[in-house]
C-alpha cells in the first residue's frame, strides 16, 4: 500500500482552509468554460465562508474570502472578481527605501545632536545665552564621560572638541567652563554605596577601638 503524507504533496498557501480547499481551487484552474469557472468560483467562496458562519455576509469577510481565492490559486484564477483582484504586489508591498545617513559623524562619542546644538551657536549676538548653552553642554558631556568611562574627565579636552565642533565659530569662556567642575556631581551608583558602606564601618571600627583603649 503506497503512503501518502503530507510532506510529499505541495506546499498549502493558506493552511487554515485545509489541503480539500486548495483542491477545489486548483480544479477550478482547469475549467476551460469561463462562466462555468465563475459560478465554480461562487461555489468554492460559499464554502470558505462556512468556516465562519458568522462573518460570512459582511462586505468586509467577503473581500477577504476572495482575496484568499486569489491567494490559493498562486495569483494565476482567472475569475470575475466583486473587488480588485489582488496581487502579490498589492498584499505585500515593499517598503519604502529609507533614506539612510551618508555623512561621516565627527565624534561618535558625543553623537551627532551634541555637535549640532553647538554649530546653531555660531552667529549668536548673545554672549551670556552662548555661554549658558556651551555651560549645558560641558555639564552634559562631563555627565556621561563618567557614565561610561568612570573617571572624571578633563575640561580642557571638553573646551578642546566644542571649539572644535563648533569649527572655532564660537568664543567659549574657559574660565568659567573650568568652574563647572567645582558643582558637578558624581553619580549615585551601587559601588558608591558599598565604598560609604566600607568607610562607615571602618570609622564605626575605630572609635569602638578608642573607646576599648580608654576604658583600660
Amino acid at each position: 500500500m503506497e503512503k501518502n503524507y503530507n510532506i510529499y504533496r505541495r506546499r498549502l498557501f493558506l493552511p487554515e482552509y485545509g489541503r480539500h480547499i486548495h483542491e477545489m481551487v486548483d480544479n477550478l484552474m482547469a475549467i476551460e468554460d469561463r462562466d462555468e469557472r465563475n459560478r465554480k468560483a461562487r461555489v468554492v467562496i460559499d464554502v470558505m465562508g462556512n468556516l465562519n458562519p458568522l462573518l460570512r455576509d459582511t462586505p468586509e469577510f467577503t473581500h477577504k474570502l476572495w482575496d484568499h481565492l486569489f491567494i490559493m490559486s498562486d495569483f494565476k484564477l482567472d475569475v470575475d472578481s466583486p473587488y480588485p483582484i489582488p496581487t502579490m504586489t498589492t498584499l505585500n508591498p515593499l517598503p519604502n527605501r529609507l533614506p539612510y545617513p551618508d555623512k561621516r559623524i565627527d565624534m561618535k562619542h558625543y553623537g551627532k545632536y551634541v555637535k549640532r546644538i553647538v554649530q546653531s551657536l555660531k552667529g549668536v549676538k548673545d554672549e551670556a545665552a552662548v555661554q549658558s548653552v556651551v555651560g549645558n553642554v560641558v555639564r552634559y558631556l562631563r555627565t556621561k564621560s563618567y557614565e561610561y568611562n568612570q573617571e572624571h574627565p578633563n575640561n580642557e579636552v571638553i573646551i578642546k572638541d566644542i571649539k572644535r565642533m563648533s569649527e572655532n565659530g564660537i568664543i567659549v569662556d574657559e574660565a568659567a567652563m573650568n568652574l563647572i567642575k567645582n558643582d558637578y556631581k558624581q553619580p549615585f551608583t551601587q559601588r558608591n554605596k558599598k565604598n560609604s558602606y566600607t568607610k562607615k564601618n571602618n570609622k564605626n571600627g575605630k572609635n569602638n577601638g578608642q573607646r576599648h583603649n580608654h576604658s583600660k
